[in-house]
């Protein structure tokens, strides 16, 4: 026992943070030896020899001050830095400071501007810990250990001797400087893409070069592809890709149709929008002599062209997800892949992966089947269409389609019935003219035909989840593609609990299915209210954000214990993924290690491209509402209150949904403040509230195209 204890003091050795922390307690007290030694826990001479050196460091390095001989005190004003240090990706604000999120701990740190060492947003970085009297975590600093993002979009300004981009990037907090040698033919206000080569730790900017000309400042495709780039996102496609597609065999050979379950002789259609020109899904359906409805869900065979770690399925896993902007498509697939070949065109045998349902009349499932089938769609509906045979019982397949609508509104009572909440929140369209400019704001209308498409969809997607993830249907456990959705955070529900009250709405909380059951009933309540869309959005910020993984934990908001993504190949590469595992699966019923290997590495990438095109696809619907709005800068409108910040708060407008900003500098009748407890600005003087929700007319002060900015004032 004597031994142990005499190892364990030898062994124990006094850090520059323990130090710090004694005197972070007693910052106006100067301390001598015996007291730090007390305070320390020091008791033999090898520790008190240590103490007696880091503290003359601390000294040198003018961390402690000796106000008196053999007395030591913090430096008053000055930060103490802890010898803590961490690594993690650092979050620029619009300040030019940072939040550095931890790879060791769910606690941000905070940087201040001029602690960030040149570090840019996405980068990993280490940080040095600052002690601090206060909650809030601080650091500095100290090594970017890797770049996050080292291109930026923007407009160029050339002068004489010198030329800087400034950045469309909100998360860029300084200009990039630019040597006329580095120009590359870029001229001043055009749109331009700049790589960062470098950043002089003198130097107050970052130096870079022009290596992509866009066009000029305000002109259409210069400013999508602007947002694309901005992003890191394609914008087309590379010749040797394009070279590869154009030599893809597309023939259906008689050997590969043996193989497949013949489907050609079946009712088939498939239900789109009527823009769309990749049709990954059709639908079959006829009627068997046991009574039951043989329901196929036909997905468009991708995985039997794509061929692993080929350059098409290279670059279908770099963008991971086709990006749908306002006015273009920027396809996963080459075209030939994703508009020919692989879409399910009617009259054209077409190979697919199939999901067959056996359901009788009450929507339930009495036997299900998957596997590799061909096809033949007898027509292509757009939903306007489909909807009408609905609606009138008139038309080429309507008895079909009447069919399908009334299982699928089985389907759908059954979901809600098991706790899925219906989220349906107004969006609009944007109808342009020849040029892409838009000429008119349409809402889109969620119809019956879309929600047959929808449902049939969610079946097969929860059950080819279930075939795989199911212990009871597995000998071994087989990893896999599942589509997760997190339980909502408490905090925000409370918050969205509150804010409803005022509209004189009630949400109660507790076990999941109170929630569920609550939140669908308030979501049905405010249909055609003049709130519907604001409560709809806050609804929908409540909830966690649905990701890709392959470790399970359900999905919260359609209440399904399984889902995956099984039903869009064409366009969202997980489902690629989902149909090659789902083809070994069926093949050996157990794992190959060659398919899952770095399985949850994809799943991330995935999940990030995903987030990437979302931001794509705002950028552009902004740029858009900018765009319809320019002439009518003067006009007033009738406007819904969004959202409220310290600077100001943002109005949607009813008639075109068109969102922007009144500024707390534009507000001259009072002095408001932002009240984040209870969503709104309160006025100092005379106590007048702009509250998140609240009707306001306003006027279009300015809207500015190229920083994508609609600026309003009360009216």
């Amino acid at each position: 026992m004597p031994k142990r204890n005499k190892k364990a003091s030898k062994s124990k050795k006094i850090s520059l943070s323990q130090i710090v922390r004694v005197f972070n307690k007693y910052p106006k007290k100067s301390l001598n030896y015996k007291q730090l030694a007390k305070q320390l826990g020091v008791s033999n001479f090898e520790q008190r020899a240590g103490l007696e050196a880091v503290l003359n460091q601390m000294v040198n390095k003018k961390l402690l001050i000796k106000p008196k001989p053999g007395k030591f005190q913090i430096v008053k004003g000055k930060e103490s830095f802890t010898d803590q240090s961490a690594t993690g990706v650092i979050d620029i604000i619009a300040s030019g400071a940072g939040y550095v999120s931890l790879e060791s701990s769910d606690t941000d740190v905070y940087i201040p501007k001029e602690k960030t060492f040149h570090a840019l947003h996405g980068d990993t970085v280490e940080v040095r810990l600052i002690s601090s009297r206060s909650s809030k975590r601080e650091g500095k600093v100290v090594r970017i250990i890797k770049q996050g993002q080292s291109r930026y979009t923007g407009i160029l300004t050339v002068s004489k001797d010198f030329a800087f981009l400034a950045t469309d990037s909100p998360k860029m907090y300084t200009d990039i400087f630019i040597p006329l040698g580095k120009l590359n033919g870029a001229k001043s206000g055009q749109k331009v893409l700049v790589n960062i080569q470098k950043w002089p730790e003198d130097a107050k900017n970052p130096i870079g070069e022009v290596v992509e000309i866009f066009g000029m400042a305000g002109d259409n495709d210069a400013e999508i592809n602007a947002i694309l780039h901005g992003h890191d996102l394609p914008s087309s496609f590379p010749k040797n890709v394009a070279l590869v597609a154009a030599e893809i065999d597309t023939s259906i050979k008689k050997e590969e149709i043996a193989k497949r379950r013949d489907f050609r002789g079946v009712t088939t259609f498939t239900i789109d929008p009527d823009d769309a020109k990749d049709f990954d899904d059709a639908l079959s359906i006829r009627k068997k002599a046991n009574g039951l409805w043989e329901i196929g869900v036909h997905i468009a065979d991708v995985s039997h062209y794509v061929i692993p770690d080929s350059k098409i399925d290279q670059e279908a896993y770099a963008r991971a997800t086709s990006i749908y902007l306002v006015d273009r498509v920027i396809p996963m697939l080459p075209e030939i892949l994703s508009n020919q070949v692989c879409s399910l065109r009617p009259n054209e045998e077409k190979l697919c992966f199939s999901a067959v349902f056996d359901i009788d009349n009450n929507g339930d499932i009495q036997s299900e089947w998957f596997g590799k089938t061909i096809i033949s769609s007898d027509i292509r509906f757009t939903y306007d269409e489909a909807q009408q045979r609905i609606e009138k019982n008139k038309g080429s397949f309507n008895q079909e389609v009447a069919t399908l609508n009334r299982l699928a509104i089985k389907l759908r009572k059954n979901r809600f019935l098991q706790g899925s909440i219906e989220f349906e929140k107004v969006e609009v369209k944007f109808v342009l003219d020849e040029k892409g400019n838009p000429i008119s704001v349409v809402p889109k209308v969620q119809l019956a035909s879309n929600k047959l498409i929808e449902e049939f969809m969610l079946l097969a997607n929860k059950r080819v989840a279930e075939l795989i993830g199911k212990p009871a249907n597995q000998k071994k456990i087989r990893p896999f593609v599942y589509r997760i959705h997190d339980s909502p955070d408490p905090e925000k529900l409370k918050a969205f609990q509150l804010f409803i009250e005022q509209f004189g709405y009630e949400m109660k909380l507790g076990s999941r299915e109170i929630i569920t059951a609550s939140m669908n009933a308030v979501l049905t309540a405010v249909k055609g209210k003049p709130e519907a869309n604001l409560i709809e959005t806050l609804a929908i910020r409540t909830m966690a954000k649905a990701v890709y993984t392959t470790k399970n934990i359900g999905h919260y908001g359609l209440s399904f214990e399984y889902y995956s993504h099984f039903t869009s190949p064409i366009r969202r590469y997980p489902d690629l993924i989902v149909h090659r595992l789902l083809e070994t699966y069926l093949k050996h019923n157990a794992p190959v290690s060659s398919v899952i290997l770095g399985l949850e590495d994809d799943c991330k990438h995935c999940s990030e491209q995903e987030r990437k095109a979302e931001a794509a696809e705002r950028d552009s619907i902004k740029y858009k509402q900018v765009q319809f709005l320019q002439d009518r800068v003067g006009q007033q409108f009738t406007g819904v209150i969004s959202g409220v910040t310290t600077f100001g708060f943002f109005v949607e407008l009813i008639e075109n949904k068109c969102e922007g900003l009144v500024r707390i500098s534009s507000l001259d009748d009072d002095h408001y403040t932002f009240d984040q407890d209870n969503f709104c600005l309160r006025g100092r003087r005379y106590k007048e509230t702009y509250n998140l929700g609240d009707r306001v007319d306003v006027i279009i002060k300015s809207a500015d195209v190229i920083k994508k900015q609609l600026d309003f004032v009360i009216a």
